[in-house]
């Protein structure tokens, strides 16, 4: 590995910068400001629910128009409009004053951050390593884990001393002044996989062809795959957005549950790291079934916990389905659906798991309004994981046959 970190680092380090960047986007990051921004703008938690929902589902359908971009244009062109965007994005978070504007601030964190710098970071692993995808993917997602351990506390800190307008202020200058000249050097030199046969068009996929994003929406395995995507998604987001509610229900303080940020961390790139070493030796399509087996322990435990502690592990268990699945995506449809159009595959793909997130605060939202706790909503959630991991066996034994 350190071998293999040392002759890459160019390429590994821009997807750990890119998947670093893509955390000032994600809900965990966001959902730390909501208080205040309830407070500020007089929003109900329906209220903020529903708008999160609303402007991530825009983002999403957003990143299916336009996710091509990353098969057409110069990584070294598109990721500093992105990054300029996603700048303005946290400038608009801190000025605004309006509901409407926030939408939009919100809208764009949500397609600059977790769409199109996941996006983008996970169509160039793909181009870039054939052979050793899986462990590039697995590396690069470090720059998740290094945010969910340090970034939390620093925002919260700030959020106290400056307030929490002028702490967007703060991720918008990280943005342009650190991420986007760091990518900005790295990406002048570009990157083709070595010792790979067929030139520009890269690795074809089933059938010895390059599927466009057309043809892969006509065939049976993306939808036998969607909901897959769909699932960690939306019961990570919905535990995360909804945790100052099960420490209400639990009776726990968030300090006693904070250490489960690291346990997620940690865990995640743990077995991302494992999902990598199997997907190169094995292939990815062996970890279909293996997936959501412990995010469905670790949702059971969390609706049945009753100290912090089981909560904690919970989470950690979560972490690891997300560290699979992290794999899977960014090592499976490379290698189902080949490497020439990857970035409009991506993108459907991408939006999907973007849907996923968004769904999480709204339905768990209006499930709790409804009269039914998050505990007890747990029970269902880990039984759709242990019923999918079932359907999933079927699905990877026509993967396999199909190669």
């Amino acid at each position: 590995m350190l071998r293999f970190v040392a002759e890459n680092a160019r390429w590994l380090a821009t997807g750990v910068l890119l998947t670093l960047g893509a955390c000032l986007g994600h809900t965990w990051f966001i959902s730390l400001f909501a208080g205040e921004i309830r407070a500020e703008y007089g929003l109900s938690d329906g209220q903020w629910g529903l708008l999160y929902t609303a402007a991530t589902l825009g983002s999403a359908a957003l990143l299916f128009g336009r996710g091509g971009w990353a098969d057409s244009v110069p990584l070294s062109r598109l990721v500093p409009m992105v990054a300029v965007a996603f700048a303005g994005a946290a400038v608009l978070m801190a000025l605004g004053q309006a509901v409407w504007t926030l939408g939009i601030a919100v809208f764009l964190l949500r397609f600059c951050g977790q769409g199109m710098f996941s996006h983008i970071q996970q169509t160039a692993m793909a181009r870039w390593f054939i052979a050793t995808r899986g462990r590039a993917m697995a590396f690069t997602n470090l720059g998740y884990t290094t945010g969910q351990i340090l970034l939390p506390l620093p925002a919260v800190l700030l959020m106290g001393w400056i307030g929490w307008r002028a702490s967007w202020l703060v991720v918008a200058a990280i943005l342009l002044l650190f991420i986007l000249p760091l990518l900005l050097v790295l990406l002048k030199q570009d990157r083709a996989p070595q010792g790979v046969r067929g030139g520009a068009l890269g690795v074809a996929g089933l059938g010895n062809r390059h599927w466009r994003r057309g043809d892969t929406l006509r065939h049976w395995l993306f939808w036998a795959l969607v909901p897959l995507m769909l699932t960690p998604g939306y019961i990570g987001t919905v535990v995360f957005f909804h945790q100052v509610h099960i420490a209400e229900i639990k009776g726990w303080s968030l300090v006693a549950m904070a250490p489960a940020y690291p346990a997620w961390a940690l865990s995640e790139v743990a077995a991302a790291f494992v999902a990598g070493w199997v997907a190169d030796r094995f292939g990815p399509a062996r970890l279909l079934p293996l997936a959501l087996l412990p995010m469905g322990v670790g949702i059971a435990m969390i609706g049945m916990a009753q100290t912090p502690l089981a909560w904690i592990v919970g989470i950690g268990l979560i972490g690891v389905t997300q560290g699979l699945t992290n794999t899977i995506w960014g090592t499976l449809l490379p290698v189902t659906y080949g490497t020439h159009h990857i970035g409009a595959v991506r993108a459907v793909a991408s939006a999907v798991l973007v849907v996923s997130t968004a769904l999480g605060p709204g339905v768990g939202g209006l499930i709790i309004d409804a009269g039914i706790p998050l505990p007890d909503q747990t029970g269902a959630m880990a039984i759709w994981c242990f019923g999918l991991s079932l359907v999933m066996l079927p699905v990877m034994r026509g993967i396999l046959r199909a190669f």
